[in-house]
């Protein structure tokens, strides 16, 4: 088993409370006042997330950009230098190595910030085909990444001179307290939100000042376990839950993330060929009827017939009803308003399926 990792933060979070665990290898908090709290504060004022485990790699040299845009998945020349892109690294079979974030800063350099486990897969991938003078370079520890996300995150960064008046998903390059942070307006709640990447030794500075501003504006530290429900409220795909190297982008409904004009990227053939045949399974929303709590991994039943298999699931602390993800068959002939039931250790919940995301998304 490798070593856990640890964050530029931990003594912080120690001293504010938090809980731990283990997740993508790394020692992250979980929860500070409980993940109800953190969820509705994010929802209703503003929360902070310390996300640092997050990968971080950069491909450098003449044509970086051009060559990003020929391995992953979105077409990078719909963007230009200051501006981010979701897309996604993929296997020859269609699968997905990993989701991730391409930030633009000019043709010939692009950051990326993949999943904590898959950063060194994501990173071996494009070296395998990297052309001569371009280098890829796993800087996972260069840089801290803080989420400030809801609806007083502009106020917050507004009050520590950070820049908060771009576009959805453009970023730009400041300083705090002398500290450089990238400033990039994204996030993975559904708020409108910006995540924060500082110099990694320096991050302690640019968290104490956030911690300050978060709690003068009524919200609230939060930790993974609220940005798991807050995510899965939106219907965000996770790795290893809604995507993984055998759940192809078509079947998570991420197709919208895939530059199908573009002469190459990895994984291009076969999911040309599941576009063409139409994917045989996709991630629908359930909505608990019945009283029980949904989890990842449980059986989707249409009657004595299983018809799928939950991805994600959890309580909404914002419906106050349990949800899940869950991967149906297309063949199963299943359309939104259905009631299927849940499998959870041999008790049958109901719940209705519905398109995602469960609540309404603020991020522009």
């Amino acid at each position: 088993m490798s070593e856990l990792q640890h964050g530029p933060l931990e003594d912080r979070h120690r001293a504010l409370g938090a809980s731990f665990a283990e997740f993508g290898g790394w020692l992250m908090p979980v929860s500070y006042a409980g993940t109800v709290s953190e969820h509705n504060a994010t929802r209703e004022a503003v929360g902070l997330f310390d996300v640092s485990h997050l990968g971080k790699a950069t491909v450098r040299g003449p044509g970086a950009a051009a060559f990003v845009n020929a391995t992953l998945t979105n077409d990078l020349g719909r963007v230009r230098p200051g501006q981010a892109q979701y897309t996604l690294c993929c296997n020859e079979s269609g699968g997905v190595i990993d989701d991730l974030i391409a930030y633009y800063v000019s043709d010939d350099e692009i950051f990326l910030v993949p999943n904590a486990a898959n950063t060194a897969a994501v990173v071996a991938s494009l070296q395998a085909v990297a052309p001569a003078g371009v280098t890829v370079t796993d800087e996972h520890r260069s840089r801290a990444v803080l989420a400030v996300q809801g609806p007083r995150a502009a106020e917050v960064l507004t009050g520590m001179g950070l820049p908060t008046e771009m576009d959805y998903m453009a970023f730009q390059d400041a300083t705090f307290a002398g500290v450089p942070v990238r400033v990039c307006r994204s996030g993975y709640t559904g708020e409108q939100g910006y995540e924060l990447l500082p110099e990694w030794d320096s991050a302690p500075v640019v968290f104490d000042a956030l911690v300050a501003a978060v709690g003068q504006a009524g919200g609230e530290l939060a930790g993974l376990g609220a940005r798991d429900t807050l995510r899965t409220e939106m219907g965000y795909a996770l790795h290893g839950h809604e995507l993984s190297p055998t759940i192809s982008p078509l079947q998570a409904r991420c197709g919208w993330a895939i530059g199908w004009k573009k002469d190459a990227f990895f994984g291009r053939d076969a999911l040309l060929a599941e576009k063409a045949a139409g994917p045989t399974r996709l991630v629908r929303g359930l909505r608990a009827t019945g009283r029980g709590v949904l989890r990842a991994d449980l059986a989707v039943l249409d009657g004595d017939r299983q018809v799928g298999i939950t991805t994600s699931g959890t309580f909404s602390p914002s419906l106050k009803v349990g949800i899940a993800l869950a991967l149906i068959d297309t063949d199963a002939g299943i359309d939104d308003g259905a009631q299927l039931t849940v499998d959870v250790r041999g008790r049958q919940v109901e719940c209705e399926v519905v398109t995602p995301p469960f609540v309404t998304a603020k991020t522009r």
